[in-house]
């Protein structure tokens, strides 16, 4: 009978305070309609950022004139680095084929072909390019550089679009992470705030219900409820919004655009889960310990 009656109660007070209950829905509507836009946003942002961190390389190339026992031998001790996730061998054939490609006058002149054999490296995590090349290729005691194994003629990780690259996309993440932070402590506290204006109009209702002998919990569980149903509604508005948008904006523009299509982003049903599930517990605990202010009586 209790949870039928807290859930009576709860109905009851929503009807009484209409336009205070409607303040809180409309608050937690506009908030989980910003979450949920924003958080696919920040899943595109960050994954198009680590995207671009996947092309940090690193070139191996090998001394002119090796042999497939040497070029063998260093595609070995490259794979065997746990910092490095792919080895790709790239011939001296297959290098001038490239080069011809992108600039055919340049090489269409030559009686040979200049060009080493290499092995390019992608590293498991691209902050770790700069140890991976120090590692193949180490300082000498007495300046400049010593290699790792004879075969090997230098390396290089292209410098200056890896400290370019690592230094933008660290910038990217760490943007949209503080962003979304921001965002979700704003959203809690917008709603707290909202919620504890509803309270303070009741205030005189739950100072007669102490001063009568109830007890704390009897007190709040009809406003937790409240907050329940709350949150509940404004929540399941703003997803209808969601999907609505998605079908009538989102889907038709992904067909035609690849930008929008690409993003790996979080699964939408599991979004529309997770969202709902936010409204209604923020509500709730908004609900519950802005009325402890109140129970000091």
């Amino acid at each position: 009978m209790r949870p039928i009656f807290f859930l009576r109660e709860a109905l009851r007070a929503l009807k009484r305070n209409a336009i205070p209950s409607f303040a809180a829905m409309a608050t937690v509507l506009v908030t989980v309609l910003v979450l949920g836009v924003f958080l696919p946003v920040v899943q595109a942002t960050t994954g198009a950022a680590n995207e671009v961190r996947g092309k940090v390389i690193a070139d191996v190339y090998l001394k002119d004139g090796v042999k497939q026992t040497d070029i063998d031998r260093v595609g070995r001790l490259l794979r065997g680095d746990t910092m490095i996730k792919d080895v790709v061998f790239i011939s001296k054939a297959q290098a001038l084929r490239t080069e011809k490609k992108r600039n055919p006058k340049a090489y269409e002149l030559l009686g040979s072909n200049p060009l080493p054999d290499s092995y390019r490296i992608t590293p498991v995590k691209p902050d770790d390019i700069g140890k991976i090349k120090d590692a193949l290729a180490p300082q000498a005691p007495g300046g400049g550089t010593t290699v790792v194994d004879p075969a090997i003629d230098e390396v290089k990780n292209r410098e200056e679009d890896t400290n370019k690259i690592l230094s933008v996309t660290r910038v990217v993440k760490l943007t949209m992470a503080l962003l979304l932070g921001l965002l979700g402590i704003a959203s809690v506290l917008l709603i707290a705030n909202t919620i504890r204006l509803s309270l303070y109009a009741r205030r005189r209702e739950v100072e007669v219900m102490k001063l009568v002998g109830a007890t704390d919990w009897f007190i709040r569980w009809p406003f937790v409820l409240e907050g329940v149903i709350v949150g509940a509604a404004g929540g399941l508005l703003a997803v209808l919004l969601l999907v609505v948008a998605k079908i009538a904006i989102v889907d038709p523009l992904a067909k035609d655009f690849a930008l929008i299509a690409t993003p790996n982003t979080i699964d939408f049903r599991l979004l529309i889960g997770l969202l709902l599930a936010s409204g209604i517990a923020v509500s709730a605990l908004g609900s519950g310990l802005s009325l402890r202010k109140f129970l000091r009586v």
